[in-house]
């Protein structure tokens, strides 16, 4: 599936074998949406992970959310988005969702309940 649209967001999903070709660098934490676990489907090819996601498009309510580094309220911030920003959400876990503004980053952990699902 090329090109496949989720909500006005689109990515190439790759097709034909996958691979990766000699060692490749973990990025910074807070910056490509890549987990050991989980990373963004436009990753699909570059980078290494047991699944690829095809996110959700939420959108930041009405008092921001900081985005930070870890699951923890004392993580440190790695940026904060703005109300009416479109986050894409790769996880949600309890409280907390997984997410980024896109395949290039940021990426982060924000509280669940700052954001609206659709």
């Amino acid at each position: 599936m090329s090109g496949q649209t989720r909500q006005d967001r689109s990515y190439t999903v790759p097709s034909g074998d996958l691979g990766l070709k000699g060692p490749v660098a973990k990025p910074a934490p807070g910056t490509l949406p890549l987990r050991g676990d989980l990373a963004h489907i436009a990753l699909a090819g570059i980078h290494l992970a047991a699944h690829y996601v095809i996110p959700q498009v939420w959108t930041v309510g009405s008092n921001g959310v900081d985005v930070m580094e870890t699951i923890r309220d004392d993580s440190p911030v790695v940026t904060r988005f703005d109300a009416g920003t479109k986050v894409e959400v790769i996880d949600v876990s309890g409280d907390w969702i997984w997410g980024c503004l896109g395949p290039e980053g940021p990426s982060g952990y924000m509280k669940a309940s700052a954001l609206s699902a659709g």
